[in-house]
């Protein structure tokens, strides 16, 4: 283990401009930040012609363990992130079993802290009869329900059951926000269809904007800190940016890069059921609501709800084929390109894929490069400029929806907790990363605080 590190005339960013600084770290933190330093350490790092960056925060994603270890594990779903820049990720609970008892918890934070190459931390699964378990449970990232579809006895739809969460909640309630009734409606409607198309209309706009009213009201209602996961109509973001004075205090949500970046029909007329996913990649109307909504600042961060299948499970026709594809390793090559289009500044990408995160979850000590905070960092080439292959994927699924996009800006070196585990394709196996520590009072005074 490196006790101290010190990055000489490496490109920092201040505010909106980057500039030439030194950075030095002792014992895993961040000690000081200035133009020169002349302290000494174990390891110097010289790279004047890359920028360093906060380690991304990748608040949802799904890396299968317990139960498929044959599309992701918590090992390596953890390499796929430290080759993205990603030093922290939130897992979510619909695993088999599913994570939703104080001992599966458990159970799930000691492999991590066994094989996690980054920073992790999890969330926990409602169901309508594990009250005690989700408020009891300690030092998690929330308690998540999915009110739309999901596996075994994940599914919470039914008003009491929601409002007892609800009212008793002591943390975070993190949502998939779409209505069951409609779904099923649906799904009657279209039954039998082979056309990944009508995967749109199973799972319609009007499911997702029937139900984030719903659990909004309920939030409110509560006074309950909701996180809305994975945004996707023109009519939530609008109904959220319409009521935003009363929500902010309450009420966070994110959106995913391949929302910003896939439409429909094309998606499918491409990608066929490789571009299923729940809920669905939308036609323009809606991505460019979703802008609008982040560059006006109602959505808060970016995750991407990394969702592996193998090839030969995705290659299903429509109605057998599983929702999801994976992202973990691409969320910061994809959006540093949108910033060198010019659709955000570098400082906008930096706050929706760390600082950001690392304020709606109440994360202690991350997502920022400053004195005493936790050394997580990426070292990024900022002129790289590469082509998605189906080669590079470290993701056990092996299979990217970028394949064949270039990029411009990419992670070098991953450094978690002051320790290098990636570099330029390889990985130091030696370092696992640490449980995450979150605030609840922080997350609740800081949300939208920015």
């Amino acid at each position: 283990m490196i006790e101290s590190v010190l990055f000489k005339g490496v490109q920092l960013l201040k505010g909106q401009d980057i500039v030439t600084g030194d950075v030095w770290i002792e014992a895993g933190k961040i000690k000081a930040v200035q133009p020169q330093l002349s302290a000494s350490a174990e390891q110097v790092i010289h790279e004047p012609n890359l920028l360093l960056m906060p380690g991304v925060i990748d608040a949802h994603v799904h890396f299968r363990d317990p139960g498929h270890a044959h599309k992701e594990t918590l090992y390596s779903g953890s390499r796929a992130a430290a080759s993205g820049g990603v030093t922290t990720f939130f897992d979510m609970p619909n695993t088999n079993p599913a994570t939703t008892t104080l001992a599966a918890m458990a159970q799930k934070k000691q492999v991590a802290a066994e094989t996690s190459l980054v920073n992790y931390n999890f969330f926990i699964g409602a169901t309508p009869h594990n009250l005690d378990d989700l408020c009891q449970v300690e030092n998690v990232a929330g308690i998540k329900i999915y009110v739309g579809s999901s596996t075994g006895d994940l599914l919470v739809d039914g008003h009491e059951a929601l409002s007892q969460i609800f009212a008793s909640a002591n943390k975070l309630i993190a949502v998939h926000s779409e209505d069951e009734a409609t779904i099923r409606a649906n799904q009657q409607q279209y039954q039998g269809s082979e056309n990944v198309s009508d995967h749109n209309r199973v799972r319609s706009p009007e499911a997702a904007i029937l139900c984030t009213q719903r659990l909004c009201e309920l939030a409110l209602a509560h006074q309950q800190r909701l996180h809305i996961c994975h945004l996707t109509t023109q009519e939530e973001a609008e109904y959220l940016t319409q009521n935003w004075a009363q929500f902010q205090s309450v009420i966070s949500t994110e959106v995913t890069p391949q929302h910003l970046h896939f439409v429909a029909p094309d998606l499918y007329e491409k990608w066929g059921t490789f571009g299923q996913i729940n809920p669905p990649i939308r036609d323009q109307r809606h991505q460019d609501a979703l802008w609008q909504a982040l560059l006006s600042g109602v959505i808060g961060m970016i995750a991407t709800d990394h969702a592996p299948h193998q090839v030969s499970e995705k290659a299903l026709p429509y109605g057998q084929a599983p929702s999801g594809m994976p992202g973990v390793e691409w969320v910061l090559p994809v959006m540093l390109e949108y910033m060198n289009q010019g659709r955000m500044s570098l400082a906008q990408v930096s706050h929706w894929l760390s600082a950001g995160p690392a304020q709606t979850f109440g994360i202690l000590n991350k997502g920022h490069i400053k004195p005493g905070y936790d050394a997580d960092l990426v070292l990024v080439d900022l002129s790289a400029n590469r082509e998605v292959t189906r080669e590079q994927c470290v993701s056990k699924c092996g299979w990217s929806p970028y394949e064949g996009l270039r990029l411009r800006g990419w992670p070098v070196a991953t450094m978690v907790n002051g320790q290098v585990v990636y570099r330029e394709g390889d990985f130091f196996e030696d370092i696992k990363g640490k449980e995450v520590q979150l605030s609840p009072q922080q997350m609740r005074n800081q949300v939208h605080s920015n």
